[in-house]
């Protein structure tokens, strides 16, 4: 059984975003980058599945710049066997990149794709469903728990009811939750181990797959500052601010 596990470089969850002056985007000049932390747990829960011997091979994928191969290096390190880097300097998006893994999907023929349910920069939680509808796989999102039996992929994923199990026939998509695991931490003799690991480089232009966008980014800019808070000794005093001068009741 071999699983697909696509990542992708993001800003570090704890770097400060800086926006632009201009509005057009936020600072990338030495700002540290990382895995997206969904996609970590994704290549966590692969490569469990690998150990507990359901799985033969655990492959990552990475589209974007040359740069996110070590993205790929990270993920070999959790234990991912090797990774394909869809080298392009344009700005992916969802659909995009979707179509690419379709590709890859294709040449690889993987019995299950595990991904992060979304990534941390523009929190779109696109890529996996469009993959699932362009593959016509059964797919499953938000899953905190899986099992792998008799050939399907028994999944529990969290809804506004409580929760759900599915059976997915293999081959199927899972998007992963931050309740699915704990990724390991990624020692140094791990990341000497997956620099000698291979990366396979392609292009959107070998794939045959055009990355246009289709979306522009009007304007970005900072979250709104949080107004003064103020103590009030009891409700009525709050019901009166809060209708007297808020004017919200």
């Amino acid at each position: 059984m071999k699983i697909l596990v696509p990542v992708k470089r993001v800003v570090d969850y704890n770097a400060k975003i800086r926006v632009k002056p201009d509005g057009s985007g936020i600072e990338m000049d030495n700002v540290k980058m990382s895995m997206n932390p969904f996609d970590e747990i994704a290549v966590e829960e692969a490569v469990r599945q690998k150990e507990s011997g359901v799985a033969s091979e655990v492959v990552a994928v990475s589209c974007g710049i040359e740069k996110s191969q070590d993205t790929l290096r990270n993920a070999m390190a959790i234990g991912a066997d090797r990774g394909i880097l869809v080298k392009t300097d344009a700005k992916l998006q969802p659909l995009a990149v979707a179509k690419l893994l379709v590709k890859l999907v294709e040449k690889e023929q993987p019995d299950l794709v595990i991904l992060g349910k979304q990534a941390t920069d523009d929190d779109a939680n696109q890529t996996g469903q469009m993959l699932a509808a362009l593959l016509d796989w059964p797919q499953a999102t938000s899953v905190f728990k899986v099992a792998i039996e008799n050939g399907k992929a028994i999944v529990t994923r969290e809804i506004d009811d409580g929760e759900e199990t599915l059976a997915l026939e293999l081959p199927a998509v899972i998007t992963a939750d931050l309740r699915l695991n704990e990724p390991r931490y990624v020692t140094l003799p791990n990341m000497m181990k997956a620099k000698k690991k291979t990366i396979d480089m392609t292009t959107p232009d070998e794939l045959g797959v055009s990355v246009e966008s289709h979306l522009k980014t009007v304007k970005v800019s900072e979250p709104a500052m949080r107004s003064e808070v103020r103590m009030v000794p009891d409700i009525a005093t709050l019901v009166d601010r809060l209708k007297n001068e808020a004017k919200v009741i």
